[in-house]
């Protein structure tokens, strides 16, 4: 299967670039219609008539979290087992019809969700919808091409995890900073996990999770949900709810002392530091704090005129990058992120040190309240030009939705930006730099090493596989 990679971290929700003023408080993100259809399966429809196409998505609650203990990277590969056909399509057939209809498919795999989605002509929606409702429901599976995935998925392993080691670092970092949650695991999975999958395996979890009661239908671009809705009904409507099982996240025990992970490896030629701090989410922990840690991720590390990049690469002329990182979608708790690279001949220690005294003075100071409300235009502005993408608002629904959020949270985001005061910015810094539910990374060149093979860039994590 054909693979784009799509990150979570940032700007595929509403934290764009883009330096404007900010809209009025009261603009709304998405302006979406919503219906649900009568077995249960939610409909979200987001019209955006600048050009004759569509984005049709289907979004499954059910991730790399939700698999059972030992049987690690199953919901990703299913992913991959989505395109091997059905009754009526045959196997790799699914891309190819939708490539001969002008058209652009993918599909990605989150710890709480998975997606499949379609970019196609207008008149092409009704095409995508029939293929994508029919392999909810009657995907056909055999041996020899279930092994033939699984192989594809342990080469995918190997050239992005294991020869990367940067992607090696964030994978233990991930591991040691969720103790106790099914978060921990990579989504890919554990390569002695992935080889041990067998086809009984996939199906299970295919009958399990894959129904119209769990899922959501995004389609976003020219269309309305007068025209939407009769397609819906006559291709996904049709089909059969299930009993669906209960999602659980495990709760992360109180935190008694942070970790560091240190890793030294011949084929990295820059050294990196980065940072992981357990935070709340939507969905978990101390939810009031989502608004202000998303500003004070902005504050921290939105761009060059961020507090880390000023001081660190600017002032200071220690690091080649640094960046600061928050995402609030998940079921569970998620993680607050930093990383820096280095400049040649700058000891990562020293860096380091530099570091953290911008962090403890952060979290015992915070920001100066002209600072917070310059922070909060970015990324009002920010949501304002999210409307102009196809894809970003589908895709931001969708995810949000996957992970317990609602259509009117989503559409209240500019609200509850604007509502953020410098003493809440100031507390959600406090709560999480001070915590001791850290990891640090360390990532060095091996000095035995005849020559360093490959560059490894500041920690930067991915939500999803493809």
């Amino acid at each position: 299967m054909k693979s784009v990679r799509v990150s979570r971290w940032g700007a595929m929700l509403l934290l764009g670039l883009s330096l404007a003023s900010a809209p009025p408080a009261a603009a709304k993100m998405y302006d979406p219609e919503t219906f649900n259809l009568a077995n249960g399966m939610q409909v979200v429809v987001v019209p955006n008539h600048r050009v004759p196409i569509v984005s049709h998505m289907v979004w499954y609650r059910v991730g790399a979290a939700d698999e059972v203990p030992g049987k690690s990277g199953l919901a990703h590969l299913l992913e991959h087992l989505m395109f091997k056909g059905t009754p009526t399509i045959a196997p790799g057939e699914f891309s190819k019809i939708v490539a001969r209809n002008g058209g652009r498919d993918n599909a990605f795999t989150s710890s709480d969700y998975t997606g499949y989605y379609q970019n196609v002509a207008a008149d092409r929606l009704e095409l995508v919808m029939e293929m994508e409702a029919d392999r909810m429901r009657n995907l056909v599976l055999d041996e020899q091409n279930f092994r033939t995935e699984r192989a594809v998925v342990l080469e995918e392993r190997s050239a992005r995890t294991d020869n990367n080691p940067g992607a090696l670092l964030a994978e233990q970092m991930n591991a040691a900073l969720f103790l106790n949650s099914p978060y921990h695991r990579p989504i890919i999975g554990w390569e002695k996990e992935i080889a041990a999958l067998s086809l009984d395996d996939a199906l299970a979890y295919y009958r399990r999770w894959y129904a119209p009661n769990n899922a959501i239908l995004v389609v976003a671009g020219d269309v309305t949900a007068e025209s939407v809705r009769p397609l819906a009904e006559k291709y996904y409507g049709k089909l059969l709810p299930s009993e669906l099982p209960q999602r659980l996240r495990t709760e992360e025990p109180a935190p008694r002392a942070a970790r560091r992970i240190v890793l030294t490896d011949g084929r990295v030629q820059q050294p990196s530091w980065s940072r992981l701090y357990l935070a709340p989410s939507h969905g978990a922990g101390e939810t009031g704090m989502v608004y202000p840690l998303e500003v004070l991720a902005e504050l921290l590390g939105g761009g060059t005129t961020s507090l880390l990049y000023r001081s660190l690469v600017v002032e200071q002329g220690l690091a080649a990058a640094a960046s600061a990182s928050y995402d609030s979608s998940a079921v569970g708790l998620t993680s607050f992120r930093f990383g820096a690279a280095p400049r040649p001949g700058v000891p990562l220690d020293k860096l380091e040190a530099a570091i953290e005294i911008q962090l403890a003075k952060v979290a015992k100071e915070g920001f100066p309240a002209a600072e917070v409300e310059r922070a909060k235009d970015r990324l009002q502005a920010s949501a304002a030009y999210a409307r102009d993408s196809l894809h970003t608002g589908a895709y931001a629904l969708g995810e949000a939705l996957t992970t317990g959020q609602s259509v009117a949270e989503v559409e209240a985001w500019p609200d509850r930006i604007a509502a953020v005061t410098a003493a809440q910015v100031a507390a959600a810094a406090a709560m999480v730099l001070e915590s001791k539910a850290s990891v640090t990374g360390l990532l060095y060149p091996d000095p035995k090493a005849p020559t360093a093979r490959k560059a490894a860039p500041a920690f930067t994590p991915s939500k999803g596989v493809h």
